[in-house]
């Protein structure tokens, strides 16, 4: 019978110290990074370092946060399992921003994966202890954020950034936020520019603050263009919205002749469906009626819509420096950061389409 060997401990500052032959009090500084303030000789501080190389010792984190109040560990929790499966997930994006400014700044990521109650649902808070204190601060992300504990995180003085725009009643939470309401008033404007005066707006139905913001840039930029709005549920034309079958029958008969000649539709999931609607009686798209998506359309799109683009990445970079921020100064209120999103020109937008005038009583035959 052969037995496994037990694996060896891991190094400790104390062998860091019997190698170097210096005290491990001078180990803890330089790994601190207190040398100029215990005045350390360069020397030495040379050979505590070879002797860390030469034994593989890696700080305890746990020990550094008790000694400094910090260990240069970085949280990442998300309220839904939004970790990619494929490159295309939405989230994928996000993550490697994150990743990528994380390691430029010499911090860890920790990834909360296992916070799930028997519900299904992921909560920082679990038999009232905040399983994120192992870190220093935290990036949240995810749609289904939970506002209690939103709210509970931002009593307790706990440091994190939230992407995503996020109102929690009596709270202020710290953000980086696509700015989903400017890019919606530019495709606006596009369309206005290019002569629409007529416009519907498909929802998607979601009570998101993403989704609100978009709402917010197109009634803005209508009123500000002096545009008429002909969304579905409009007076005279049934259907608040859509649902899995579309837009209301009054609605599409108003773009079959011509009351709307531009749609903006919230999401793909809604354009998709509307093109296949308008083809089934003969409408092109932009031939006859452009349409515009507010979000973000993959490059093996089958169409190529116009549509905003989120910087995914940057916003992840950002939420990390913003969260290293509030670190480097706690107590200082921080504002949310606004990213600004790319409006991206695809093949659904053109000039309305020219209408026959009616003929004057003297040209008529």
């Amino acid at each position: 019978m052969t037995t496994t060997p037990r694996r060896a401990r891991a190094p400790r500052q104390s062998d860091v110290a019997r190698l170097a032959g210096v005290s491990q009090s001078a180990v803890s500084r330089v790994i601190g990074g207190d040398t100029d303030a215990a005045r350390i000789p360069e020397a030495t501080v040379r050979r505590i370092q070879e002797a860390i190389k030469e034994l593989g010792y890696v700080p305890n984190p746990t020990a550094r946060k008790l000694r400094t109040g910090r260990n240069r560990l970085l949280g990442v929790h998300t309220f839904e399992a939004v970790f990619p499966r494929a490159r295309e997930d939405f989230y994928f994006e996000f993550l490697l921003g994150i990743e990528e400014r994380a390691e430029e700044i010499d911090h860890d990521l920790v990834l909360f994966t296992s916070t799930g109650g028997s519900d299904g649902r992921r909560r920082v808070y679990r038999d009232g202890v905040n399983r994120l204190n192992v870190a220093d601060g935290a990036v949240l992300l995810g749609v289904a954020a939970d506002r209690a504990e939103l709210a509970r995180l931002e009593a307790d003085g706990y440091p994190f950034v939230h992407i995503g725009r996020r109102e929690v009643p009596g709270t202020r939470i710290t953000c980086v936020v696509p700015d989903y309401e400017s890019a919606a008033a530019a495709i606006v404007d596009r369309l206005a520019d290019l002569g629409h005066e007529r416009i519907g707006y498909l929802r998607a139905g979601i009570d998101e603050e993403s989704y609100a913001d978009r709402r917010r840039g197109y009634e803005s930029a209508v009123a500000r263009r002096g545009l008429r709005d002909v969304s579905p549920g409009s007076p005279g034309l049934e259907g608040a919205g859509l649902d899995t079958a579309g837009p209301g029958t009054a609605w599409l008969d108003a773009v079959a002749d011509g009351r709307v000649t531009a749609v903006v539709a919230d999401a793909e999931w809604l354009a998709n469906p509307l093109a296949e609607r308008l083809g089934a009686r003969g409408l092109a798209i932009p031939r006859d009626v452009s349409v515009a998506v507010l979000e973000g359309v993959g490059p093996d799109a089958a169409v190529r819509w116009d549509c905003l683009q989120i910087p995914r990445r940057e916003v992840g970079r950002l939420a990390i420096d913003t969260l290293v921020g509030m670190l480097d100064q706690p107590g200082e209120p921080v504002a949310d950061v606004l990213v600004e999103c790319v409006v991206v020109e695809g093949e659904t937008v053109a000039a309305p389409p020219a209408r026959p005038s009616a003929p004057t009583k003297g040209n008529a035959g």
